[in-house]
């Protein structure tokens, strides 16, 4: 038995549009809309009242999506916490791109804080890593 491909990763956000709207301006098309609340939802993910919005963002050519998902109810108690990098879960997401210094750039004049300038880990790898300063991923 093995896995066949990732089909998913789920992204609770803060603010749907805007969330959606940054991965839009990068390329990414959106793959369906929807929301879902009942007996049911709440069950397959063990909470009540649950009542979310959500948005599937694929690349054009890929099977992958970011699924964005807002939580209408029920709130969460604790509220937007920072993590730190050694935070126990997913970390970050990872996107192959062409001019990644056309991506950094953009990201700035978004106001977007860049955490670590472009690197090269190998010959032909290069990264950069931002900080969601606007709270659109943290919910």
């Amino acid at each position: 038995m093995k896995f066949n491909r990732i089909d998913h990763v789920g992204v609770i956000v803060n603010d749907l549009s805007a969330a959606k709207v940054f991965f839009l301006d990068f390329g990414l098309e959106v793959k369906g809309e929807w929301e879902m609340e009942g007996d049911l939802m709440g069950y397959a993910i063990g909470l009540h009242d649950v009542k979310v919005a959500c948005v599937g963002l694929g690349l054009p050519n890929g099977q992958t999506w970011i699924e964005l998902i807002k939580f209408h109810t029920p709130t969460d108690d604790k509220g937007i916490q920072q993590s730190s990098a050694n935070t126990l879960g997913i970390r970050h997401i990872a996107f192959a791109v062409e001019d990644i210094e056309a991506v950094v750039a953009t990201l700035k004049t978004k106001g977007t804080y860049i955490f670590s300038e472009t690197s090269s880990m190998k010959k032909d790898i290069s990264y950069a890593t931002f900080e969601d300063q606007r709270e659109l991923f943290w919910s």
